[in-house]
């Protein structure tokens, strides 16, 4: 079978393709050089080509990443990539008697591998760095299926059983993650960026907390993967269904709104752009609205809608936006600082992440007052954010309280 065949059938039939996968010879050293080295270099150029050529930007100004540092950027990030994925199999495997499977390192090498095609295939969006992060998401939930559905075949656990062992090796990837940010900001900047190593413990019935060398706490609600993983059965059963058929264009729909039941969006369009725009102010206070734009779209089952302005006074500059990541809150705030607390000064900045209510809260600026952000997670998953030049957190703070979170909190999505 050709490589493209392979990823095809991976992508779209993956429990009839595990266990011909399974049933395959190979070691480690065909499985890098036949497939990991190939694919993972797709996100890789990919986002070297968009930063340096493309780059990203708004409002007519539009930045380009220097060609050597996304050079090596690219380098040391497929080099990282490819630990990580030797990494995460021994990880993998050292589970698998803890789910009722067998230890088998080549079967969890191809497990990880192979799960991983979708997050490298969906890499490609890269060339167009607005689009990256929405291929990032869409490939990361179908990476979590494949892995789901790849478990039980490779590592041999029950099916039963296979949510929470997805669950645990989504948890040791995100410390992975972390871990390799750390290590790759070493040669990135020549720091470890207050990231650290951390340690990981329980916070809460089925909860799991990672904390920092920094101070940090990080925690990943398993009940949230729990339920995940069964919305991933339901939905991969519908997916089956649907390719059994023999319909193309009922197999395209059945993996939109797989994609939707993973993440929560399946049911809701995202709350109206025009809503968002409509919440951004003409000023605020001496800051003078200099231009806006609002924009949705929707991929696979997966939307999402955005307002953003920009403000302006002598040299102070403040972007002021408003996102609806829709049913991809859920998702995203498992693995990011949506659940984090941090309270982090250096000689230059100072970074705070804390709860206000249900919310989640970052500041993140200089103590100069040269640059700062502020970010808000509210209740139900829109996301504001105030990034400035020139101004402090003062500034933000005040910037913040001229937008009527509540009102936006109240926002309700549209049923499908």
């Amino acid at each position: 079978m050709s490589l493209i065949d392979r990823v095809q059938a991976i992508l779209l039939k993956p429990k009839l393709t595990w266990p011909v996968i399974a049933a395959e010879g190979g070691d480690v050293a065909s499985l890098y050089t036949g497939w990991v080295m190939i694919l993972a270099a797709i996100p890789a150029v990919a986002s070297f080509i968009g930063m340096t050529m493309f780059g990203i930007g708004g409002f007519g100004i539009t930045i380009r990443v220097p060609i050597f540092s996304a050079l090596l950027n690219m380098l040391i990030g497929y080099g990282l990539t490819l630990v990580m994925v030797f990494v995460l199999a021994l990880i993998v495997e050292a589970l698998a008697p803890s789910f009722g499977g067998t230890k088998d390192r080549i079967a969890a090498l191809k497990v990880v591998a192979y799960s991983f095609t979708a997050v490298w295939i969906a890499g490609v969006l890269s060339l167009v760095p607005a689009l990256g992060a929405l291929g990032g998401l869409i490939g990361l939930v179908w990476s979590i299926y494949l892995l789901y559905t790849g478990l039980p075949v490779l590592m041999r656990t029950p099916a039963d059983k296979a949510g929470a062992y997805t669950a645990v090796t989504i948890v040791c990837a995100i410390i992975a993650a972390i871990v390799i940010g750390a290590v790759s900001s070493l040669f990135v900047r020549g720091s470890m960026g207050g990231l650290g190593m951390g340690t990981m413990s329980g916070a809460g019935a089925g909860d799991i907390t990672i904390k920092g060398a920094d101070g940090s706490n990080v925690t990943i609600n398993g009940q949230g993967m729990t339920d995940m993983a069964k919305r991933m059965e339901e939905a991969g059963k519908r997916m089956e269904s649907a390719q059994k058929s023999g319909d193309n264009a009922a197999a395209g729909k059945a993996m939109g709104e797989m994609l939707g039941a993973m993440t929560g969006s399946g049911s809701t369009t995202p709350i109206d752009s025009a809503a968002l725009k409509a919440l951004l102010p003409e000023s605020l206070g001496d800051l003078k609205r200099s231009g806006i734009e609002a924009q949705s779209g929707q991929a696979m089952g997966i939307g999402g809608s955005s307002a953003k302005a920009g403000y302006t006074a002598g040299d102070k500059r403040v972007e002021l936006s408003i996102t609806d990541t829709g049913g991809l809150a859920g998702l995203a705030t498992m693995a990011g600082w949506a659940n984090m607390t941090m309270d982090k000064e250096t000689d230059g900045k100072i970074e705070k992440v804390y709860k206000d209510g249900a919310r989640t809260v970052r500041e993140d600026y200089r103590k100069d007052g040269s640059s700062g952000e502020m970010t808000v997670i509210l209740a139900n998953g829109v996301i504001v954010e105030a990034d400035g030049t020139n101004v402090d957190i003062g500034t933000l703070k005040t910037v913040m309280g001229a937008i009527d979170i509540g009102k936006i909190e109240a926002l309700k999505r549209a049923t499908k």
